[in-house]
């Protein structure tokens, strides 16, 4: 490269902008840059933003004004703001704080590279550098969303789905196994349509069973499926093959029917039961997690009730819970924001507490049981763990007293639980 620059990636939102920055990290390392993990030690910054809720946006903004007191103060040369935000509020964004540098879209990985002098490898761009831990990595398999719901800016950011080819997704899969990879996270704006576009069917399943014949991969979770997509072979292949976790993560954003209508989700309450009944019979020892979403417009007390309901009936695994956002041209703009703020909260915590005492629960049932778990960590007087019921970052973890025991993070042990709460368990290697 011509300009010579240390480069900070900073990267702000979901588990795909995870990727989309390693892979632009990738490229800048092949392009002879230097990585730099703290953007105070770099001459570039590159923040690759979020856009989805207003909290995320504003998490984006904050800091790229960060960055750019860096630049007035002379620590840095240059600020380059990427990703969905980006995407969306370009010309805003350059009114309003025209000292970033340049601005650009989502996987823009040709346009920041040619600024910072580079080119892009394009034989390479399935290979990453990565930023989580080298033994799990995510493997994003389409872009873009083609569902039409209410609350939601997605399809406005990232387009309509687009499938990655499959073997452009074994090479990557290859790729990430060679490189320490034994657990591969599954993510998209929706799972469940792979393949729709490109094959002319959905064919996640094949998909599926493909990338667990890749050497080195020991672990398969999916993530984001879609309620009204997923398809038997789907749920039959999750079930027979011992490489894919029992593990389904399916946002289910609420239940009543008022909410959902209005939502536009193209489900029912009904529907989605006997889907969640389905799943449960088809596949052993399933563990369910799902999204919800509180303070929607139209969601009244009677709304909300039912869904408390559902929670304490369906007795999920793992739950997450959101509060409703105005999003400038979703169809739920016309709809305003009459639920106050305080009571989108309130909701979301009594969902939570809800939760809490299901997980405790479910968690104590697993004492006495023997589980295989990958090691991630020592902290402390334990080593940290993950089951297959535990997805990093939004699940519980399984804890280890150190005992004399050296365990190698990376590494799949076999343990018996002795104790839980909430949101962990404890065991001892077998």
């Amino acid at each position: 490269m011509s300009n010579k620059n240390k480069v900070s990636v900073i990267t702000l939102g979901c588990s795909k902008n995870i990727v989309d920055s390693e892979r632009l990290m990738k490229q800048l390392q092949l392009n002879k840059v230097l990585l730099m993990e703290d953007p105070e030690d770099a001459d570039t910054v590159i923040i690759n933003t979020c856009g989805f809720i207003e909290r995320a946006k504003e998490e984006s903004i904050n800091t790229i004004l960060n960055a750019v007191s860096l630049k007035s103060k002379g620590k840095l040369n240059k600020v380059i703001v990427a990703g969905c935000l980006s995407q969306r509020y370009k010309e805003e964004l350059a009114k309003d704080i025209p000292e970033v540098d340049v601005y650009f879209g989502t996987e823009d990985y040709e346009g920041i590279l040619k600024e910072l002098g580079g080119e892009l490898k394009y034989n390479l761009l399935g290979e990453r550098l990565l930023t989580t831990p080298s033994h799990t990595a995510y493997l994003k398999i389409s872009e873009g969303c083609d569902h039409p719901c209410s609350f939601c800016a997605i399809p406005l950011i990232r387009g309509q789905h687009k499938s990655k080819p499959m073997e452009d997704l074994i090479k990557e899969t290859e790729f990430l196994a060679n490189n320490g990879t034994k657990e591969l996270i599954i993510i998209a704006q929706d799972t469940t349509d792979y393949g729709k576009d490109i094959y002319g069917k959905k064919n996640l399943a094949e998909l599926l069973k493909t990338l667990s014949k890749v050497v080195g991969i020991e672990w398969i979770r999916l993530m984001y499926a879609y309620p009204s997509r997923f398809s038997t072979d789907v749920m039959e292949e999750i079930a027979s093959n011992e490489k894919i976790c029992n593990y389904v993560d399916i946002p289910l954003q609420h239940i009543s029917d008022n909410v959902l209508r209005s939502m536009r989700r193209g489900v029912t309450a009904a529907q989605t039961k006997k889907l969640l009944n389905r799943l449960r019979s088809s596949i052993p020892a399933l563990t369910l997690r799902t999204t919800l979403l509180t303070g929607y417009p139209n969601e009244t007390e009677d709304d909300f009730k039912e869904l408390c309901d559902f929670v304490g009936e369906t007795r999920f695994d793992r739950i997450g819970t959101f509060t409703f956002s105005v999003e400038d041209n979703t169809s739920s703009y016309i709809l305003g924001d009459p639920v106050h703020q305080k009571i989108k909260e309130e909701r979301r915590d009594i969902l939570m507490e809800i939760q809490k005492d299901i997980s405790a629960e479910l968690n104590s049932a697993f004492i006495g049981k023997k589980l295989r778990i990958l090691v991630e960590a020592k902290e402390g007087d334990f080593y940290i763990g993950r089951s297959y019921r535990d997805a990093p970052e939004v699940d519980g973890e399984v804890l280890i007293p150190n005992k004399n025991n050296i365990l190698t993070p990376g590494n799949f042990y076999d343990v018996r639980v002795y104790d839980s709460n909430e949101y962990d368990l404890f065991a001892d290697v077998i």
